[in-house]
């Protein structure tokens, strides 16, 4: 019988992957036992989604948190015309550094030409999604594997260059050297078909190593 391949995860799907997962590797229950089973979490694809992940990029969330609110504020609905008309230098002034705020630009000047671009990735597969999103100005390979995990859902998506899923996965495997992206990936290829049940799992155990309250 061929194996179940989830594409897109729903909360019953989230919990057959957590099962499937607990079961191949104890560590997840204990994650799950301490801290309950995650969330999706799941945020709305589109624009405004997209450069919520970009504005993340190498920011605590306490951070990226408090700029996204102002950004908000100024941009929100998110349209094309909206954000090129907000200068450079005022998106640097609500907080972007110049590079993120050229990429804001960027994307939304690509959406200009191409409306469809964004929402069109829901009928692709994940590698090709994923390479559409990265073809976007200022959007890197973590920025894409986040957007297609959170946003679209993906079941198998696995970021691997995420560092605090880096780190957890270092703990609580109990491994002696630090994780790098390419021995995480070699690590990702042991819950696929669920590495996205994975990755929210991982990160769960670092939200407990930091003392962090469990996202909803």
């Amino acid at each position: 019988m061929e194996a179940l391949r989830p594409g897109i995860l729903t909360d019953d799907l989230l919990a057959e992957g957590i099962r499937h997962l607990c079961a191949l590797h104890p560590c997840f229950g204990e994650v799950v036992v301490r801290h309950g089973s995650p969330s999706l979490r799941a945020m709305t694809p589109g624009t405004a989604t997209l450069l919520n992940i970009v504005t993340e990029q190498f920011l605590s969330l306490k951070a990226a948190h408090a700029i996204w609110f102002r950004i908000e504020a100024r941009l929100s609905p998110f349209s094309s015309d909206t954000i090129l008309a907000c200068p450079v230098d005022e998106l640097k002034r609500l907080g972007l550094s110049g590079a993120k705020a050229r990429s804001f630009h960027g994307i939304a000047a690509r959406l200009q030409s191409a409306p469809d671009y964004i929402s069109g990735l829901t009928a692709l597969p994940d590698d090709e999604a994923r390479a559409r999103l990265v073809a976007l100005p200022g959007v890197g390979p973590w920025t894409a594997d986040i957007y297609l995990l959170a946003a679209l859902q993906r079941a198998d998506v696995w970021p691997a260059g995420d560092l605090a899923l880096r780190q957890a996965a270092t703990h609580l495997f109990s491994l002696g050297e630090p994780l790098t992206e390419k021995t995480m990936w070699i690590l990702g290829n042991r819950f696929s078909p669920w590495r996205a049940v994975a990755a929210r799992l991982l990160w769960s155990h670092y939200r407990g190593l930091k003392g962090l309250g469990q996202a909803k």
